[in-house]
């Protein structure tokens, strides 16, 4: 649907800020967007700081891992206020605060679970989160004095998000649009809500068709709706909400095309897409009754472009984003080129984004940050010209200390160029160092440049950190992506393999030494390292990963089930390929792991489920092999409450020491 309409940040003109490298998520997805390649040459790894640098001292674990003091900053409809998150008896809690004044009101008082994602509409605040991990989001509202707070969707057993915000629709000021699988727990069905009384009704019956996904026009009417067949992606289009849909577009699965928003009188599209022999994304201009793109509004060589932001109120295309080594733009009209223009000056040597605005536009959110600086908010009167610090993220952090995340690039044994970041630790000749290989999630996920609290802590501590875009990895295009099918444990372990090698050969990891630490399919390829190429590690870390691919495919939640074929394709058929799947399960290969292992697992995790981790465990011990198990009742897909991540970032701080390490004792911050 149109930008903006999900739980995270206001629809408008500027995207979000750019985040730091996500844990992967292990869901069914196709090409997105890809790095920019390193400034200098292939293979030639980046230069360090100069030698009189010296080691900073220790700094205490949690003050990386901490609660942020405030964050996700927005500006209400009306600009009169502003809204933040910020911790609560350790939990993200949502509180508002008027312009001007300096006191702010809590608006929720949440202990259960961090406050998720969360939107502004009208004078309430939309807000959700799960329980215990269980990825069954529920969606609440808000009055901004923090009364009437109410739950708008099931507690307990269905997932629920937000579909469309149906900001400024007439007639439409309390409502807005929901989906959630409480009908069938394979499909999303939308309904409308009123935030102010709680009543919800359905908006489509579709216990027939069981489309799985819906696109809404500027007016809030459902013009488009999505299903599987398991590999073909088909779309559905109706002209009004009084007809029925019909197919539109069936593409196979390795095809993209994405609709992003109707064009601003509705007749058309915008659409990210990969057809007509590209093999990255472009975003263009669509002619919905010709079935043809008609005007290329952004393609680039190398990466996947698939985002583009509008003015609500000025009706026009403002930027196209991508991500290149770092978060690229590129802006599409004066009156946003003027702002960034008068900006810049003020964030020399950092990455900054508009991302929020009030409706008339006159008032907007800024991030500023980089690889070493969390990130500041910032307020912007553009009438006034003046920009006012709201907070910093992690004003703990002192970014003088923090290392330089810099790009790099190998190339693998089969020819195959593969990007990724290697963070040195400060102060200490890039020779012979402890390493922590850290494979991201996914696995169709990537990396990206930015702040990143876990690769911080590990190159404070001194350990270098490489993180590879191995292939799979999302947003080099179509053939980048494809070279992953079937190779969970091959040519994409091949990848985080080679990436070791490399630096070896540089003369920068110290062989002895070198740890594999992953999260998700991350903590698939810590186990898969150990198993397949043991000699290479010194000790592991598991996180939340997949151990054994059948039992794995068997698991997965319920709205994954039109997927499974797709999954087939791309991973392996239990059945066609159970060959292909055991020797890709690490589970039967743990008589090969030589080093020691941690594992840490979310009880409720529906995506790994916590039998991946036992297998593991129980197998090694009947070997009589000992291993270090970490379990959290009220977790699921990584430890998300302060206390179980603090527990879990001290427990892999003194089992990398024990295993590569020489530190002194941390001086508490």
């Amino acid at each position: 649907g149109r930008p903006g309409q999900g739980e995270g940040f206001a629809n408008g003109p500027f995207p979000p800020p750019p985040n730091a490298p996500r844990r992967g998520t292990l869901y069914p997805a196709g090409p997105r967007r890809g790095p920019r390649g390193p400034p200098w040459g292939e293979g030639r790894p980046p230069a360090g700081r100069t030698a009189a640098v010296q080691p900073p001292p220790v700094i205490d674990m949690k003050l990386f891992f901490k609660n942020p003091e405030k964050a996700g900053f927005q500006i209400s409809p009306d600009g009169s206020h502003f809204s933040y998150r910020a911790p609560w008896k350790n939990r993200m809690n949502l509180f508002v605060q008027r312009i001007g004044d300096s006191v702010a009101t809590q608006v929720t008082h949440d202990t259960v679970r961090d406050i998720g994602g969360y939107f502004w509409k009208g004078d309430r605040l939309v807000y959700s989160r799960d329980i215990n991990g269980d990825e069954n989001f529920i969606v609440f509202s808000a009055s901004i004095d923090g009364t009437d707070a109410k739950a708008l969707t099931p507690e307990k057993g269905v997932r629920a998000g937000t579909l469309d915000r149906l900001h400024n629709v007439p007639g439409m000021e309390t409502k807005v649009m929901l989906q959630m699988n409480q009908r069938n727990p394979q499909v999303f069905d939308p309904y409308l809500c009123d935030i102010a009384t709680g009543e919800i009704k359905p908006l489509y019956d579709n216990s027939k068709e069981n489309f799985e996904g819906w696109i809404t026009d500027h007016n809030g009417v459902i013009r488009m709706a999505t299903k599987t067949d398991g590999t073909d992606q088909v779309v559905y289009y109706r002209a009004t909400d009084k007809e029925p849909f019909t197919e539109y577009m069936r593409t196979g699965f390795k095809d993209s095309w994405n609709p992003l928003f109707f064009t601003f009188d509705n007749a058309n599209l915008y659409v990210s897409h990969n057809l007509n022999g590209r093999d990255k994304t472009a975003v263009v201009e669509w002619d919905l009754a010709n079935k043809k793109e008609t005007r290329l509004i952004h393609e680039e060589k190398d990466y996947d472009v698939s985002s583009l932001n509008y003015s609500d109120k000025r009706k026009v295309l403002t930027m196209v984003t991508w991500t290149g080594w770092k978060e690229e733009r590129r802006i599409l009209d004066p009156q946003t080129q003027a702002l960034y223009d008068k900006l810049a000056p003020k964030f020399e040597g950092y990455d900054h984004w508009i991302y929020g605005e009030n409706d008339d536009e006159t008032k907007f959110m800024v991030w500023a940050g980089s690889d070493r600086q969390p990130g500041r908010y910032y307020f912007y009167d553009a009438a006034a010209d003046k920009l006012e610090l709201m907070a910093e993220q992690r004003p703990w952090i002192d970014e003088d200390q923090m290392a330089e995340m810099k790009p790099i690039s190998y190339t693998t044994r089969d020819g195959l160029t593969v990007h990724g970041y290697l963070t040195l630790p400060v102060g200490r000749e890039a020779k012979g160092l402890p390493v922590v290989i850290n494979p991201h999630g996914g696995p169709w996920a990537r990396d990206e440049w930015g702040f990143n609290p876990e690769v911080q802590m590990l190159a404070n501590r001194g350990y270098a950190v490489l993180q590879m875009n191995f292939r799979g990895s999302t947003g080099y295009g179509r053939a980048f992506w494809e070279k992953s099918f079937k190779q969970w444990g091959k040519t994409m372990q091949n990848d985080i393999t080679d990436g070791v090698e490399w630096l070896k050969d540089q003369g920068i990891a110290d062989s002895t030494r070198i740890a594999i630490y992953g999260g998700s399919y991350g903590g698939y390829a810590t186990l898969a390292g150990i198993t397949y190429t043991p000699e290479l590690y010194a000790c592991a870390v598991d996180y939340v990963g997949v151990s054994n691919m059948f039992t794995f495919m068997n698991t997965v939640p319920p709205y994954w089930e039109p997927f499974k074929k797709m999954m087939y394709e791309m991973v392996g058929d239990p059945k066609a390929d159970s060959l292909l799947l055991r020797e890709a399960s690490p589970v039967f290969f743990v008589d090969r792991i030589k080093c020691p292992l941690f594992i840490a697992q979310g009880a409720t995790d529906p995506r790994v489920n916590k039998a991946e981790s036992d297998q593991v465990v129980e197998a090694l011990k009947a070997r009589g092999v000992e291993v270090q198990y970490m379990v959290k009742d009220n977790e699921g897909h990584g430890f998300r409450n302060e206390e179980n991540r603090f527990e879990f970032y001290d427990a892999m701080e003194k089992f990398l020491e024990q295993h590569i390490g020489t530190r002194p004792t941390p001086v508490k911050g």
